[in-house]
């Protein structure tokens, strides 16, 4: 074996690994560590003839290593070296190293969790940081912590990778030391290109880029050229451009993760001598691939990413520029056998805002699989594992949820377990949506079916695919290549299901309605319902069982009641869903083969449209309701809670009798601000009214049923009730409603203001020398002295400094205006009165 730059730190990494049970390394784009260090390893004593394992985040890339250790040992695969991936290995007795993809060491894992028969467990290119090898570490190190004692020596662990956060990653394996390999085998020219900002551009204008990018490529250097491109929409729509542009002798070569295995072989195998060729490829050729003859890459520096939102339960794709770290991985690809050249399709500004790392997996995937393998690994409560980035609460909670729907797992005792379901669908490398149609074709015999519709589901979904289903089918069978591959892979989940040689799964024609009933076993919560439409254009509303609103573009399914779907698209932030992927569906299905999925419930609840609250016994498909009949007799507490719910989300403006409690309110608000006695006074403002409707409303619900029947409860009656005898004369004696004044007259206190406001013509006031006041006296009142016409002539709380200092100027200004009425010269010893001068002389 040629001398490799990771040659220069192996005595280090030896001697690591001899002291320490984690090692870390880094090593750049070329190095040769997922080659050499596996090799220069298997004979290590601290191995004491256990295997190594080595992780792989593709199954191209684990057999393509595999294969070159081999050669490299002079062995076909599966001697010495050996892999294994979904549904095909090559090992044996003698096999030493063992590559693997990530979903294979769950596997291994779920089955032995100590890994008895393994001494090093090496993860590569752990930067891709895929939800799988972040189960796999998670599920390494706790199997390793619970059954240490059963091993003679303890597993030792080696992530390796040429952009990592290396020091972060030492840190979570308890201070692990850090290998690095410096430098790159070949020196690689790197060439800022950025697309011109024009405004109005056209959707394809980094495309055009990146087309004349490669022509210039191909023009001035002599090697093969790697292309970098977001997704498989924008590699083939490049591959027929570049088709009838190339000179013959260039060939044009897609790679990515759903193409074929020959596909993908031809893809990175070198060019024939005299030939050239372009490899238009997805970031699944930033790590361990080694395409031979490549000195040239042309990277657009965008990246095709599935979020998924726990809201919705969808996982949604959106095209987002790369890390620093992947451009940095996509570079290094054209220095691995020669001197390269990159182009970057963006300014050396931009580069600079680049995020270092990309966001992992974890953060951002769907989660059930991950849910799933931990449920059956035997935690209910996956959050407890050690994970190096922890799982999001709500993407977790979402993926139990679809679980639980699947009938994968149940709700014990506040905890999710996995159900015998469940551990028959973990034992598969599906997933949980599949795994589920799988098992439950084959306990109804449709297992053709079902293997042949996850094959077709597992299928590269070109733009411009048809949305019916039935039509999809057939414009894959009748694509080059796909009709053989499509019943290939259904018989390789054929096998899974005991079928050893697949020999129930042949080519043919498929029954529709089974496929439907397929799909809505898969997607029970995306079983979808057509309403009238608010669509302007052709689409039409559908409503899914989980309660989204989607569209069905304008096809061949259209005006079609039920559908089962597979496929759904939209954005962010959008109300509704695009339905992509469907079949019709039919209604009769729900009382008999998809009758588990339906519940029979009684829905109790107050209906906003009738205004009245309702019961009804209803058959259910999730938020679909199937069927419903009146239930007539039901529990009073049901009844009486709905209307609390219906006030508490509507507030308390649906009881608009307390307007006329509002001064009762608010004399109970002034006692309970002086804790006047007897104490513990109740709040009566909208906050604590809320708060407490079981105390003063829930009792006098007994016989309602609609809002009117509401609206005509004696609200004041009812609050009043919540007071004990002895507060309700404390109240009439402290905030009394009205209060006698000198005239021998009564006036009305108003307590909707702070202070409250006694309003009083100002001669039924004359001999009174202080402020009235309430709540044990602790209140003075805001006295309105009024003019004989009713009108405000002075406001204050001190009526001694008003006789002295006030009247003289009013009575001055009164007399000439009301000269019927008395303004004495001394008011604190006139008589009080409402009466005019001529009826006090009479």
């Amino acid at each position: 074996m040629k001398k490799l730059p990771i040659h220069d730190v192996l005595p280090r990494l030896k001697s690591a690994l001899a002291d320490h049970n984690e090692v870390v390394v880094e090593a750049p784009p070329g190095a040769g560590k997922t080659t050499v260090v596996p090799l220069e390893l298997m004979s290590e004593p601290w191995l004491a003839g256990k295997k190594i394992l080595m992780l792989e985040p593709r199954r191209l890339a684990a057999r393509g290593a595999a294969e070159r250790m081999a050669q490299h040992l002079g062995e076909s695969v599966g001697k010495r070296v050996g892999y294994r991936v979904r549904m095909e290995s090559k090992v044996s007795s003698q096999t030493r190293i063992e590559v693997i993809t990530e979903g294979i060491l769950t596997r291994m894992l779920q089955d032995d969790p100590s890994l008895e028969e393994v001494g090093l467990l090496i993860f590569d290119e752990f930067h891709e940081r895929s939800v799988d090898a972040d189960i796999g570490l998670a599920l390494c190190l706790e199997g390793r912590r619970l059954f240490a004692d059963l091993r003679e020596a303890p597993l030792k662990l080696l992530v390796m990778s040429a952009t990592l956060e290396g020091d972060r990653l030492a840190a979570f394996l308890d201070g692990a030391p850090v290998v690095r390999s410096d430098g790159r085998q070949f020196p690689v020219s790197v060439h800022y290109t950025p697309l011109a900002r024009r405004a109005n551009a056209p959707r394809d204008a980094l495309l055009n880029h990146v087309f004349n990018t490669v022509i210039s490529a191909l023009d001035s250097t002599d090697g093969s050229v790697l292309v970098f491109l977001p997704g498989q929409s924008e590699i083939h729509k490049l591959a027929e451009r570049l088709r009838e542009r190339v000179a013959a002798g260039i060939h044009i070569a897609p790679l990515y993760g759903s193409l074929d295995l020959a596909s993908q072989r031809q893809a990175v195998a070198p060019a024939a001598e005299g030939e050239r060729k372009v490899v238009l490829a997805t970031n699944i050729a930033e790590s361990s691939l080694t395409i031979e003859g490549v000195s040239v890459v042309v990277d657009s520096g965008m990246e095709r990413r599935a979020a998924f939102d726990p809201r919705t339960g969808m996982t949604r794709l959106s095209t987002a520029r790369i890390s620093r770290a992947s451009a940095e991985q996509r570079a290094g690809r054209a220095g691995r056998l020669q001197p390269g050249t990159c182009y970057r399709l963006w300014s050396e500004e931009e580069h600079g805002t680049l995020a270092a790392f990309s966001v992992p997996d974890i953060a951002v995937a769907d989660l059930a699989p991950l849910a799933l393998q931990v449920l059956d690994w035997g935690s209910n409560d996956p959050a407890t594992l050690p994970w190096l980035d922890p799982p999001p609460p709500g993407a977790l909670s979402q993926a139990l949820d679809l679980l639980i729907a699947l009938g994968a797992a149940e709700p014990v005792e506040g905890k999710v377990s996995l159900s015998a379901q469940g551990r028959a669908m973990a034992s598969l490398p599906a997933h949980p949506r599949i795994a589920r149609m799988l098992i439950w074709a084959q306990q109804n015999g449709l297992t053709k079916e079902a293997c042949a519709l996850a094959a077709l589901l597992a299928e590269d979904r070109r733009g411009g695919s048809p949305v019916d289903i039935s039509d999809y089918w057939q414009q894959v069978l009748t694509r080059q290549g796909s009709a053989r591959r499509l019943w290939g892979q259904a018989k390789q989940f054929a096998r899974l299901l005991g079928d050893n040689n697949g020999e129930g799964v042949s080519g043919g024609a498929v029954d529709l309605a089974t496929v439907s009933l397929l799909l809505a076993v898969a997607f029970p919560d995306r079983i979808a319902r057509c309403r009238e439409s608010q669509s302007k254009d052709k689409a039409q509303d559908y409503l899914l069982s989980n309660g989204r609103a989607a569209l069905l573009p304008d096809s061949s399914l259209a005006g079609t009641p039920w559908l089962a779907v597979a496929e759904l698209s939209g954005q962010v932030g959008d109300a509704r869903d695009v339905i992509r992927l469907a079949a019709p569906l039919d209604e009769e299905v729900f009382s008999g083969a998809l009758s588990f999925l339906t519940t029979d419930q009684l829905v109790a609840d107050w209906d906003d449209e009738r205004q009245r609250f309702v019961a009804e016994r209803q058959s259910r498909l999730g938020h679909l309701v199937l069927a419903s009949r009146n239930e007539p007799t039901v529990d009073s507490e049901l009844r009486q809670q709905a209307i609390l719910s219906m006030i508490r989300r509507r507030g308390l403006s649906v009881l608009p009798q307390l307007e006329q409690c509002s001064q009762l309110r608010a004399r109970v608000a002034l006692v309970r601000a002086h804790d006047c006695s007897p104490g513990a006074w109740p709040d009566w403002s909208d906050t604590g009214l809320m708060a407490t409707l079981e105390q003063w409303l829930l009792p006098f619900l007994n016989d309602i049923n609609s809002l009117k029947a509401l609206q005509r409860l004696e609200l004041k009656d009812t609050l009043l009730a919540q007071l004990s005898w002895e507060q309700q004369q404390a109240l009439a004696a402290n905030a009394p409603e009205r209060l006698p004044v000198a005239s021998g007259n009564s006036a009305k206190i108003d307590y909707s203001n702070v202070p409250p406001v006694l309003a009083v013509k100002l001669q039924e006031m004359f001999g009174v020398q202080s402020t009235p006041r309430v709540a044990e006296g602790k209140q003075p009142l805001l006295i309105h002295l009024l003019s004989p016409a009713g009108r405000p002539l002075q406001v204050t709380q001190d009526l001694a400094a008003f006789w002295r200092n006030g009247y003289d100027s009013v009575k001055k200004e009164m007399r000439g205006r009301y000269p019927k009425h008395p303004w004495p010269d001394d008011p604190l010893t006139a008589v009080a009165t409402a009466k005019t001068k001529r009826h006090l002389n009479n």
